[in-house]
């Protein structure tokens, strides 16, 4: 009877330590998809890589984000497509994404701003994007410079600038 009861407690008190790390992990991991969001959001990602976002003022649902975008950007660099991230993260491990996240990209892609964010940001956004799970098509492909490009793309080439340009 003592052998039977030690297990019963036994294996309540594993379950109750079980249970208890799981909604630990479930709260760390929804503070974590929530900061991915935040980031998301705020740093602009829709912008380009959700298809029809800008120009609906945001108001894109979140099931159709990050599906790349079929428009490109064109200037000296050749005509650049925003990448269905939905569609990249899934190929990549954290580590992989750290690492691809501060390699220098073509125009516009700000990249330097991925380059200093720190790698718990970083976390958050691969965490955030991974979980709205694979999604559209994959982008068109590079168009090297001097080459066509056979979908529609915005030109976007800087004019000549003063060396000193006024910040107001």
């Amino acid at each position: 009877m003592k052998l039977r009861t030690l297990l019963v407690y036994g294996f309540a008190a594993t379950s109750l330590a079980c249970s208890t790390a799981v909604q630990a992990r479930h709260s760390v991991d929804k503070k974590l998809l929530e900061r991915g969001r935040y980031l998301v959001r705020i740093g602009g990602c829709n912008d380009c890589h959700t298809a029809g976002y800008a120009e609906s003022g945001g108001k894109t649902p979140e099931s159709q984000w990050l599906e790349g975008n079929p428009v490109g950007f064109q200037g000296p660099w050749g005509t650049t497509y925003p990448a269905n991230l939905r569609l990249y993260m899934q190929k990549l491990s954290l580590a992989q994404w750290l690492k691809a996240a501060r390699k220098p990209l073509r125009p516009p892609m700000p990249w330097f701003n991925l380059r200093v964010m720190p790698d718990a940001d970083l976390h958050a956004i691969y965490a955030f994007i991974r979980q709205l799970g694979p999604a559209g098509k994959p982008a068109p492909l590079y168009v090297a410079p001097g080459h066509n490009a056979t979908s529609p793309y915005i030109v976007f080439v800087p004019q000549n600038l003063p060396k000193t340009a006024s910040r107001h």
